[in-house]
């Protein structure tokens, strides 16, 4: 039984992850945002609380010590004010400056540490309200609410038991000093933000997981946009298949070409040029045929069979290669290299290019 011609069965392509990546479509969830800055939170805490203990202990020691010398006048109360607010920003920045970077180190390894330069931009469709109620009204934000009403429950359920183990603790009920009783209040916070901090750590997986999912889901293709995206990836195959019948046509010109030529310059094996050059016609000798790895083989070839002069000259060769170009003339900074091997090959083959030169004229009897 065939499918149905509409419907998404193939997975996506690598053009279309790209493509959905620079709009921001990926896997992305709230859950693991909010996992990363309590984690990131908490380490603060630890690793710093007692530093902040220790500057919120001398901050109000030096308030409460001298508050019966200390005026109280509309002129001193600013300055009161902000020696305050610096040690509060003292004491909460290493906190903050954590989460922070708990959010942007979630965002950025839920983007892959790429950045969706498309969703950057302006979208009319983020501030129209009649596409914010679809969304609102949508079966994703069901899913969306009922993980956060999950999520709520269970911290509540961790929360609450840590909360009454820790106030049928004896502490309550027995003479301890203040430095016991900090000490006892602050880790049974840091293990009820432990608890706390598993329950996200195990939603935000699941979510996650879930939005990976249906993010695949939405970006999977039918066949049909599957062999549309590679036709347009790879070319019309009737456009490909009429350019490589014009490029073997010039091919087999260019090889035919090679037994007319004075010359071929080898490299010895991976390059060959054939070079052709007539007085009365040419101004300069011209590059007839140019070929490397195979094609230079099939114009040392042609060039045996029909008795042309074969010439290595390896520097002369990477030249021609990169700079000439067949049915021109050689560039003429290479003219006097290849006068050189044209003397050379006219001494040494005197009978053959004397009879072409006379095949050649038209005033020879």
């Amino acid at each position: 039984m065939s499918e149905p011609q509409g419907e998404k069965t193939e997975q996506p392509s690598p053009r279309k992850l790209e493509e959905a990546q620079k709009r921001g479509q990926i896997a992305h969830s709230a859950e693991v945002q909010t996992a990363f800055v309590l984690l990131a939170m908490l380490c603060a805490i630890y690793f710093t609380g007692r530093e902040v203990w220790q500057t919120m202990g001398r901050a109000t020691a030096a308030m409460l010590g001298h508050l019966h010398d200390t005026p109280i006048s509309m002129n001193s109360i600013p300055g009161q004010a902000l020696r305050g607010t610096l040690v509060l920003l003292q004491c909460v920045a290493p906190i903050v400056l954590a989460a922070m970077a708990g959010g942007l180190l979630a965002g950025t390894v839920q983007n892959r540490f790429n950045t969706a330069s498309e969703a950057l931009g302006f979208h009319w469709e983020r501030i129209n309200m009649a596409e914010g109620a679809k969304r609102v009204c949508s079966a994703r934000s069901a899913v969306a609410a009922g993980i956060a009403l999950v999520k709520f429950l269970l911290v509540l359920t961790l929360a609450y038991s840590a909360v009454k183990q820790v106030v049928a603790d004896p502490v309550f009920t027995t003479a301890v000093s203040l430095p016991r009783f900090v000490e006892f209040l602050a880790a049974s916070a840091l293990g009820i933000s432990m608890r706390v901090l598993f329950a996200v750590g195990i939603i935000a997986a699941a979510d996650y997981g879930y939005q990976f999912w249906r993010n695949n889901r939405d970006l999977m293709m039918t066949r049909q946009e599957l062999k549309d995206e590679m036709k347009n990836t790879e070319g019309n195959p009737q456009i490909k298949a009429r350019r490589r019948r014009l490029l073997g046509r010039s091919k087999r010109r260019m090889l035919a070409d090679v037994a007319e030529a004075d010359v071929v310059i080898t490299n010895p094996t991976h390059l060959a040029i054939a070079l052709r050059y007539d007085r009365q016609t040419m101004e300069a000798p011209r590059l007839v045929a140019k070929g490397i790895r195979k094609n230079a083989e099939e114009i040392r070839e042609i060039a045996r069979q029909h008795d042309v002069p074969i010439v290595e000259n390896q520097p002369l060769a990477r030249l021609m290669f990169k700079y000439g170009k067949v049915g021109r003339e050689i560039p003429a900074q290479l003219y006097a290299a290849v006068a050189e091997i044209l003397a050379y090959v006219y001494r040494t083959n005197p009978y053959r290019y004397y009879a072409e030169a006379c095949a050649r004229s038209p005033d020879t009897q």
